[in-house]
């Protein structure tokens, strides 16, 4: 018998300090020793589902009551959701644009600011060595709240299938993302309005000015174009790209290797070129907040979901921007 079918779930599992559900469970089920099996693939949860026989999707997807057949595996409903509404925020543009990711604990977070604009030229013997600083942030980043009540009753989804439901989550997941998206467009819109700003009347807009953005980036790449939809559909019918638009539709990519990213979340005079391994940091206290005990105990008239979190210019010359007057 696998180790896996042995385990004793809990609903304690999700309250574990500094240590979520998933991985409470690889403690007590490593991957590791499947190495070589017909489950090396699975992770923990993922072996819990086969253990319990539910199938979350293909022409077998189970109904949402399965997951409630016994009190064990009721316990894993509730990263069914978590997982749901992950993936679609993942589904956004959102983790191109994150340069890092840092975990805070509390409702603030203090960064650290990095001055490097003295030139990195030889010195003469004698002369102090140019300086790169790197001091705590002089203000502090306030964490945001963001989040959905999602209202269903136990009895309205106990018969709906396991992939129907998980659809409609990501779609949630989605929306919420985009909402978060909208305050990292904010922030880099700030930050590339404190740099150089290149200004071009909307009706003169052509490719020449997404090069000169383009070369505008001196110690950095512009490896992300983002831009709203209409202005996207404006550059995708320039005659630089119309070629090279048609060679891949789920990646597109400008003839200097900038990909573009079509964002709802801002306006239509902005376009922003940043270099995505420097441009952004993502503050966040812990994961997805979800009422688990209620969702185990069937309790589903209203399932909150939440997260907290902000960002902030990582360093501010990997984000140039292009203004339509």
């Amino acid at each position: 018998m696998y180790q896996y079918e042995s385990v004793k779930l809990e609903k304690g599992m999700y309250h574990l300090t500094n240590k979520s559900f998933l991985q409470a469970l690889e403690e007590a089920d490593p991957s590791s020793q499947y190495s070589g099996s017909p489950l090396a693939n699975l992770d923990a949860y993922e072996r819990q589902l086969k253990r319990f026989d539910i199938h979350v999707s293909g022409s077998n997807c189970d109904k949402v009551e399965k997951f409630f057949t016994t009190t064990e595996s009721a316990v894993l409903f509730p990263e069914f959701i978590r997982r749901a509404i992950l993936q679609g925020m993942e589904d956004t543009f959102l983790p191109e644009i994150v340069a890092l990711e840092s975990k805070t604990n509390c409702s603030s977070y203090y960064g650290c600011d990095f001055s490097d604009s003295n030139s990195y030229t030889t010195t003469s013997a004698g002369n102090a060595l140019p300086i790169t600083s790197i001091i705590e942030a002089v203000s502090t980043t306030a964490l945001l709240k963001y989040g959905r009540n999602i209202q269903a009753t136990y009895e309205a989804i106990r018969q709906q299938r396991l992939n129907i439901y998980e659809r409609i989550l990501r779609r949630v997941g989605m929306r919420l993302a985009g909402s978060i998206a909208e305050r990292a467009i904010t922030v880099l819109k700030n930050v590339s309005n404190n740099t150089t700003k290149i200004s071009v009347a909307t009706a003169n807009f052509n490719y020449n000015n997404l090069v000169a953005l383009y070369g505008g980036f001196t110690s950095f790449k512009m490896k992300i174009l983002l831009a709203s939809p209409a202005n996207i559909a404006k550059i995708l019918t320039m005659s630089q790209m119309i070629e090279i638009s048609s060679q891949n539709v789920n990646e597109i990519r400008m003839p200097f290797g900038t990909k573009l990213i079509t964002c709802a979340q801002i306006d239509d005079n902005t376009i922003l070129g940043l270099d995505s391994d420097f441009a952004l940091e993502q503050i966040q206290n812990g994961d997805l907040v979800l009422e688990t005990d209620k969702i185990i105990e069937r309790q589903l008239d209203s399932i909150t979901v939440s997260a907290s979190m902000n960002f902030r210019p990582f360093i501010a010359d990997a984000t140039r921007q292009l203004g339509l007057t």
